[in-house]
């Protein structure tokens, strides 16, 4: 390539580069899935902004895709992702917020410093003002020396009052300022323990949402056949306890029970709608699903569900001797639900597990055992009609 080639050639390099460069700077990188990103250290609001709304979106284009196990793990890195933006945006409204405090805090000194000062001199204006008004004009006017001492002397009298109604004035508008301050510090104040609270929120969600990835690479070993088995699995078991709720499951009355009487026992292992030993706890009243959790005792509970609400509020001893393990809670907003690996989105009962896998009634009731067809096979269930109430409750995936 000779000398003149050359140049042609670099300055059309030159012209490219600058095209690009130009382009570059006038339009802006489009905001896509591709950008949620770890935030790391980010504490710029506006930034964390775009990448919060990169992961929204992504979550979003993930929805709308084919159940895979890689969109599942997807799905729950990208969860993770945007919660840890969530963490970053109120730590740093957190310092943000406690300098806007302190800096509240030397002001509310300063004015309490002020207004202490003003009050210290106004006090002795009162009584100056006091002395002054027991002076009779009259007198005033014999004691001067002539007519323009005596102006000298009103004037003077004057403007003293005057001095005593702009200190007055000053004194009212600092210490109203002085508790605006004090208002303004507290409000703050209380909206710094509301963004604590939320930041320990924030962080035990992320610890939930990564057990449960754990949870799911764990119980699929990271098989592509096993996930589609597990989903299958989750959606035939809904579609089973619809069933046995509509009364279209096989049931025999047995006869009465006693609270804390053995009623069935955990099927060990895999079974029709389960892919691994736990019990399913159900309580409907009238047919209407309710949360165990309303009924059951508060216990010391093995957490593994990811951290799912599990704090019993009843009075109900517990259908398993413990120690007792929650791999799901119960409602729309459990851990596997949210991280998208199961096929429902409302866990009716609760999924417990226990080294004794002796299932108890809850309380004194009629015994039923039932069957229902589930996953080419059949799902086994015992219920119980409580005693002198419309309350049943279930037990599913046993052996009786």
């Amino acid at each position: 390539m000779n000398g003149s080639s050359f140049r042609r050639f670099f300055f059309l390099f030159l012209a490219v580069l600058g095209f690009f460069l130009f382009i570059k700077v006038l339009v802006p990188s489009p905001v896509i899935a591709a950008d949620c990103i770890d935030p790391k250290g980010e504490k710029d609001l506006t930034k964390l902004t775009e990448i919060q709304d990169a992961c929204l979106k992504g979550l979003s284009e993930l929805q709308g895709t084919e159940d895979t196990l890689t969109k599942a793990i997807s799905y729950m890195q990208t969860q993770e992702r945007l919660t840890k933006v969530k963490i970053s945006q109120t730590s740093t409204q957190i310092v943000v917020l406690e300098g806007e405090i302190a800096s509240l805090s030397a002001k509310i000194v300063r004015l309490d410093e002020s207004l202490n000062y003003i009050s210290k001199i106004f006090l002795s204006r009162i009584i100056a003002g006091y002395k002054m008004r027991l002076v009779d004009p009259l007198m005033l006017f014999f004691t001067s020396r002539n007519l323009g001492d005596f102006l000298a002397r009103y004037q003077y009298l004057k403007s003293v009052q005057l001095h005593d109604r702009s200190l007055l004035l000053s004194m009212e508008e600092t210490k109203m300022n002085y508790d605006d301050q004090k208002k303004l510090k507290e409000t703050l104040q209380a909206k710094l323990l509301v963004l604590k609270k939320q930041l320990e929120a924030e962080k035990a969600s992320l610890v939930s949402q990564i057990t449960s990835r754990n949870q799911l690479l764990q119980e699929t070993r990271g098989r592509e056949a096993d996930y589609q088995k597990f989903l299958q699995a989750t959606k035939e078991e809904l579609e089973a306890i619809q069933q046995i709720a509509a009364g279209n499951g096989e049931e025999k009355e047995i006869g009465r029970v006693d609270q804390g009487q053995r009623i069935a026992g955990i099927i060990y292992g895999a079974s029709p709608c389960s892919t691994g030993t736990h019990l399913h706890f159900e309580v409907r009243d009238s047919g209407q699903v309710k949360n165990p959790f309303d009924y059951l005792k508060n216990i010391s509970l093995v957490d593994l569900s990811g951290g799912d609400p599990h704090q019993g509020n009843g009075d109900w001893d517990w259908p398993l001797s413990e120690p007792i393990k929650l791999n799901q809670g119960f409602g729309q907003n459990t851990a596997a639900i949210r991280s998208r690996i199961v096929w429902y989105n409302f866990h009716t009962g609760i999924d417990l597990n226990a080294d004794d896998l002796t299932i108890k009634s809850v309380k004194t009731g009629t015994l039923f055992r039932g069957a229902v067809k589930c996953g080419g096979g059949t799902l086994r269930y015992v219920k119980v009609r409580h005693e002198g109430s419309s309350i049943e409750t279930y037990y599913l995936h046993v052996n009786y």
